[in-house]
């Protein structure tokens, strides 16, 4: 029970801000489909791609090294150790999310027009390129309190940079409109900022008080300096877990950022002109996807709150728990998969029109409803494989499917519209699914 009741109880946690937030970001989605239109949300979604890929250089291994690294602070009360290795990834992350910053801000022309294709991202890009490092900031703090199992902080920042990006872009529509201005996207993107700010400063301001708060606190202050031979060893530590992961994330966001980028372009292949193809394309990723999406913070909690659990559990030699949490990921994910997927076929045509009032909308809904089980039953199998240290195993079965995804990107969606994209959709998720199923096998007798 000692075990379980983290897991229950911080699953309860995320989950309840997850569904907070994605309520707050759906109708957020809404108001800008409606404030910008569907070409406007296209232009603001193809900015996506350069963020991922900036997140998986800058801080996504390091965040998951940090939470791994910590976890035994829960048990052994060392303190000053986990406060080395937090700074010490953070240090390490920093530089590179500084690097990454003063490239796209410099580049962003040449990103915008050589790399997707469309000019009118580039004063997007520059704004967008400020909130690296403050993701790099909230997020490595996020990594310890994971790591230790206080989901409260990490669920705090995350609705607060929901509220405060919506409240802000709200704000600023109302300001202009008022003084008889035309909005433009560029507002969602300083809204993006502005919430990346002030997660930063509720992150910073919970690991202040957490280290001087703790027993011995000052002692752990005061003692702070280590012999850089120290400062290496932890160095080498997080590298050696985060540097593989970083590069696998980065791997299969390039993957996904030519996808991303080629969507719209292989859809005026297919006929459409710029307008069209953007347009289509943020009618699926910006209105269809996130409806899909929505009720995934439920097994992205789990999954979450699985890697350090499952890892401790491997390092005890434990595998009756490994087993459970992999026959009861499967089981739960499956009913909530089959339940999704019914409501949307029942109701997702009825959703595209009364939400973004868009048909094209309703009938991706349908379309994408069938990708619930699949999606959900692999995010939290890789979750376990990568708490079982198979990381190879998740970043071959990634990279596999986004391969086979990307042969419908050049291949079918010419031919078939984007309709053929969504069969890749499908077909890509069923294969990841099923491969994930396979790794774990041994733990399903």
């Amino acid at each position: 029970m000692k075990k379980i009741n983290p897991l229950i109880t911080g699953t309860i946690i995320l989950t309840v801000t997850g569904f907070a937030s994605r309520f707050i970001g759906f109708f957020y989605r809404i108001f800008l489909s409606r404030v910008f239109g569907a070409e406007g949300m296209g232009l603001y979604q193809l900015t996506s791609p350069v963020l991922a890929l900036t997140f998986s250089i800058t801080v996504s291994g390091m965040q998951t090294a940090i939470s791994k690294f910590v976890a035994s602070e829960t048990t052994t009360k060392d303190y000053r150790s986990s406060f080395h290795t937090l700074f010490t990834g953070f240090g390490i992350s920093m530089l590179l999310s500084a690097a990454c910053t003063a490239y796209i801000y410099t580049f962003s022309d040449i990103i915008a027009a050589k790399l997707l294709f469309e000019p009118r991202t580039a004063p997007l890009l520059r704004i967008i390129s400020l909130s690296i490092p403050m993701a790099t900031v909230h997020s490595c703090i996020n990594g310890y309190f994971y790591g230790i199992r206080k989901t409260s902080v990490p669920s705090i920042t995350q609705l607060v940079e929901q509220i405060i990006r919506v409240g802000s872009v709200y704000l600023i529509y109302i300001t202009y409109r008022a003084k008889g201005y035309s909005p433009t996207i560029n507002f969602a993107v300083v809204g993006l900022v502005i919430g990346e700010g002030a997660s930063m400063l509720v992150s910073l301001g919970a690991i202040y008080h957490r280290f001087y708060s703790v027993s011995s606190s000052k002692n752990i202050i005061s003692k702070a300096r280590q012999p850089i031979s120290a400062v290496r060893d932890s160095a080498k530590n997080l590298l050696s877990l985060a540097a593989p992961l970083s590069l696998n994330r980065t791997l299969i966001n390039f993957l996904q950022s030519i996808e991303a980028i080629y969507i719209p372009q292989c859809l005026m292949r297919y006929g459409y002109d710029n307008a069209k193809a953007l347009s289509v394309y943020g009618v699926l990723t910006g209105m269809a996807l996130p409806l899909i999406l929505f009720p995934s913070a439920i097994t992205n909690s789990i999954s979450v709150l699985l890697l350090p659990i499952v890892s401790e559990a491997e390092a005890n030699g434990n595998h009756q728990a490994i087993r459970k949490a992999v026959k009861k990921s499967i089981r739960y994910c499956l009913l909530l998969g089959f339940l999704c997927t019914a409501l949307f076929l029942a109701f997702g045509r009825l959703a595209g029109q009364l939400l973004y009032h868009s048909s094209l909308a309703g009938s991706f809904i349908i379309t994408l409803s069938f990708i619930c089980p699949f999606m959900y039953i692999a995010s939290t199998l890789n979750s376990i494989l990568n708490g079982l240290g198979k990381t190879g195993y998740t970043f071959g079965f990634s990279m596999a499917s986004l391969m086979f995804r990307l042969c419908f990107v050049f291949f079918a969606i010419p031919v078939f519209g984007i309709q053929g994209y969504l069969w890749g959709l499908l077909a890509s998720q069923l294969m990841q699914t099923g491969l994930c199923i396979l790794a774990v096998r041994g733990y399903l007798r």
